[in-house]
C-alpha cells in the first residue's frame, strides 16, 4: 500500500526508522518528514492508476505513511470541490480565479485530512489514547477519527473559542479540557499530561504523519487542474502544515513525473493581530519570534508561534512568493463577498485569503492573465456567532 521508507528531520538532516513511534526529531526537536521510495513509486502507481480510484485522499495511497490498509480510516476526506470562482472572478478583476473548498470535508475543515492519516498511523504503530492542542477544528477531525479508530482522545482548548468547537469534541467522545490563554498554553498542559499518562501527541509538525494528510490537498489541485499548477496560491497560515505539505507534494510530483519543474508563488495570509510569519519573512529572518498578545476572530490564524516556521519561510523564499496581514473586519466582509457570488460560506481564515488577493492585486503582484487559486480552510458554520 505504502513506498514509506524512512524519515528526515526537515533541519539537521538526521534519519529515522519509519516503523516507530517518533515525535521530534531526537536530536536537534524539530519536525520530521515521511520520505519515500520515489523510484519504486513511479514504476507501480501513475496517473492514470490514481484517476480510476475512489474519489478520497486514500487514492494516493502509495504516498501516504500507512503500510496496512485495515488501518486506513476515512471519513470520505480529500477530493474536495475546485470552483472555478467566475462570479467573484468579475467582481474582483480576475477572469482565473479559484476556490479549492475545504470545508466540506468531514468535520467541515482541512483538518480532517491530517488526522484522518495521522491516527490512521498511530493506531497502526500500537497507538491507544491520542492528544491535541487544539484552536477547534482540529480537535473536532482528531476526536471524529479516534473514535473511528477506538482510540481514546483527549483534547485541550482555549477556554474562550467558540462553543460548537467543544461540544463538537464531547459529542465525539474526547475528553475535552479548556485552558486559560492561547493555544501555546493549552500545548503546555497536553505536554505535560503526555509525560504523565503516556499518550501520543499528535500536534502540529510534532509528529511527521499530519503533514502527509494535509500534502494530498497539492496532489488533488494537480490532478483537477490536469496535472498542471496554478501561477499563485494563497493560503491562510496558523501552524503551517498545508503550506508546507503542498510544498513537500509539489516535489514529490515532479520526481514521480507527474508535473514539470514549474512551482507557484505561495502565498502566506495571517490576521494583523497574529502575523510572527508575516513579519518574519519582511524581515528576511529563517525562524519566527513568537507574537505577543495574539488576537484575531479566526481562530486557527491565532498560533503565535509555529513548530514549522522555518519550513513555512522556506517555501514562500523557494517560491518567490509572499506573506501578507489582513485586518478581521475585512475577513469578515471578504466572507459575505464569497457567499453572495460564489454561495460558498467560508470560515474567515478563507476569507483572509481573499483579502490578501485583493491587497496583492491592487500592488499588481498579481497579473491580469495569472491563475490563482483561494484555500477556503473550513465551513463557517463554526463561526455563526460572527455574523449573529
Amino acid at each position: 500500500m505504502s513506498f514509506l521508507s524512512h524519515l528526515e528531520c526537515a533541519l539537521c538532516g538526521k534519519e529515522l526508522e519509519a516503523g516507530r513511534l517518533w515525535n521530534l526529531c531526537p536530536a536537534c526537536e524539530k519536525p520530521l518528514l515521511a520520505r519515500y521510495d520515489l523510484e519504486k513509486a513511479r514504476r507501480a502507481v501513475t496517473r492514470e492508476t490514481i484517476a480510476g480510484r475512489k474519489a478520497d485522499l486514500w487514492r494516493y495511497r502509495e504516498l501516504l505513511p500507512v503500510r496496512d490498509p485495515r488501518h486506513a480510516l476515512c471519513l470520505g476526506e480529500g477530493f474536495t470541490p475546485l470552483v472555478r470562482a467566475a462570479r467573484l472572478g468579475q467582481a474582483v478583476g480576475l477572469a482565473n480565479l479559484f476556490i479549492k473548498d475545504e470545508g466540506l470535508n468531514p468535520t467541515g475543515s482541512f483538518k480532517a485530512r491530517g488526522l484522518a492519516v495521522a491516527v490512521s498511523r498511530a493506531r497502526e504503530l500500537g497507538v491507544e489514547a491520542v492528544s491535541i492542542p487544539s484552536a477547534g477544528n482540529a480537535a473536532g477531525a482528531m476526536s471524529a477519527y479516534a473514535a473511528l479508530a477506538g482510540l481514546r482522545a483527549y483534547v485541550f482548548m482555549p477556554r474562550d473559542v467558540p462553543q460548537l468547537f467543544v461540544a463538537e469534541c464531547r459529542a465525539l467522545g474526547a475528553e475535552v479540557t479548556l485552558v486559560d490563554g492561547l493555544i501555546t498554553d493549552c500545548g503546555r498542559v497536553a505536554a505535560e499530561e503526555v509525560r504523565r499518562f503516556g499518550r501520543f501527541d499528535v500536534s502540529t509538525l510534532k509528529e511527521p504523519y499530519r503533514l502527509e494528510g494535509k500534502k494530498t490537498m497539492g496532489y488533488e489541485l494537480a490532478e483537477q487542474m490536469g496535472w498542471t499548477l496554478p501561477d499563485v496560491i494563497i493560503y491562510p497560515t496558523g501552524g503551517g502544515t498545508g503550506l508546507i505539505g503542498m510544498w513537500k507534494a509539489f516535489d514529490e510530483m515532479e520526481k514521480l513525473g507527474w508535473i514539470g519543474p514549474q512551482r507557484p508563488r505561495m502565498v502566506t495570509v495571517q490576521s494583523d493581530g497574529c502575523a510572527p510569519m508575516v513579519k518574519a519573512f519582511h524581515e528576511g529572518r529563517e525562524f519566527a519570534e513568537p507574537w505577543q498578545d495574539a488576537r484575531t476572530i479566526a481562530d486557527g490564524l491565532r498560533v503565535p508561534a509555529a513548530v514549522g516556521d522555518f519550513l513555512i519561510l522556506r517555501a514562500l523564499r523557494q517560491s518567490g512568493g509572499t506573506a501578507v496581514a489582513v485586518p478581521d473586519q475585512e475577513m469578515l466582509e471578504a466572507a459575505n463577498l464569497i457567499g453572495r457570488t460564489q454561495g460558498i460560506f467560508a470560515c474567515p481564515e478563507g476569507a483572509a485569503t481573499l483579502v490578501a488577493f485583493q491587497h496583492l492585486r491592487r500592488q499588481g503582484w498579481i497579473g491580469d492573465n495569472e491563475t490563482v487559486v483561494l484555500f477556503n480552510t473550513g465551513s463557517g458554520l463554526k463561526y455563526a456567532h460572527l455574523w449573529a
